[in-house]
């Protein structure tokens, strides 16, 4: 008989399914009917940074003082870390499936009471998005990684549950700064966060949203990264993020070396219903392929070799779009 049982992060998950920060999860009534479909584990809704900065600057009097001011970013900053806790102690008695808490930051210092809060609020990890565009003339090379592993570095002192690191995919050398995280202490690497998506209308004159839903395609870039750390950073668990749109994908990220999905834009496109489709693709693949349980053939098609890596990437690139190829 066959077991979908994973662990991610150190995390036991009844499956690989993660349904990843987003609208689906901003509610305990949410989070409980992705619960009830099947979900191995469920990342709320992320609390950003500028979120909260955002909302004191609009309500901000231009009379005010300093220290008024100062008092107004406070309450609610407050206010909003009282929500959250709301959400995941809510979430965790509505849901018998792990509760992941998600926080956006882009600095080192705002964090570090706040994840004490969501530990004691019952939150089985904490998700980590650090995702900024790195645009400054004068940028010092390496210092956006190194930011991941300060803000890394010091929520570990204050928490003990796991914590999940999600990366961007705008990062020179994901490997080196996983390997750092690792031996930081992290649990657990999503590969990739996306990006907002910006488009232009042409007739307005003015910027607008691109694509909102992730594609089919974004998957084959984490399939790339996650096949090369899941062989070089071997302790670590992974888990891909962004393309996901197939029970197929769910097998291939495994079969790459991920131990987890985190899934969005395929629900909001076909309900939870998909959540089911997933687990039973996987379980009849598995018993087709005589797989007992995932670990059986977890990053079964890595890469082994890795210093020959760009020498495969080059020639297969060589192959397929060398205009000797295509006469």
């Amino acid at each position: 008989m066959t077991e979908l049982t994973t662990t991610f992060a150190g995390i036991p998950l009844r499956n690989p399914i993660i349904i990843s920060s987003s609208g689906l999860t901003n509610s305990p009534g949410k989070n409980k009917r992705l619960s009830d479909a099947g979900a191995g584990a469920i990342v709320l809704k992320s609390l950003f940074e500028e979120q909260i900065l955002l909302e004191a600057d609009q309500l901000n009097d231009p009379s005010f003082n300093a220290e008024g001011s100062d008092y107004l970013v406070e309450y609610i900053r407050e206010h909003k870390l009282a929500q959250y806790i709301d959400l995941i102690k809510e979430s965790k008695a509505l849901c018998a499936i792990p509760i992941i808490a998600s926080i956006n930051c882009y600095r080192d210092s705002e964090w570090i009471d706040f994840a004490k809060q969501i530990e004691d609020a019952g939150a089985d990890a904490i998700e980590i998005n650090i995702l900024a565009l790195q645009t400054d003339l004068h940028y010092t090379y390496g210092s956006f990684e190194q930011r991941h592993i300060d803000i890394l570095r010091h929520i570990k002192k204050t928490v003990n549950i796991p914590i999940i690191m999600k990366l961007g995919n705008n990062l020179t050398n994901p490997i080196a700064l996983i390997d750092q995280l690792y031996a930081n202490g992290a649990a657990g690497v999503v590969l990739f966060n996306r990006f907002y998506q910006p488009d232009i209308d042409i007739e307005k004159i003015e910027h607008i949203s691109g694509e909102v839903f992730s594609r089919s395609s974004d998957l084959y870039n984490s399939l790339r990264w996650v096949g090369i750390a899941s062989s070089v950073v071997n302790k670590m668990d992974y888990a891909i993020s962004g393309g996901v749109s197939s029970p197929e994908s769910v097998v291939k990220s495994i079969l790459a070396g991920a131990s987890a999905v985190e899934i969005c834009s395929v629900v909001y496109q076909n309900t939870n219903l998909f959540i089911g489709e997933a687990t039973k693709f996987l379980q009849v693949w598995m018993e087709r392929k005589g797989f007992e349980n995932i670990f059986q053939f977890k990053g079964r098609l890595n890469t082994k070799d890795v210093k020959g890596i760009n020498t495969f990437e080059r020639t297969q690139f060589l192959k397929y779009f060398s205009s000797d190829s295509k006469e």
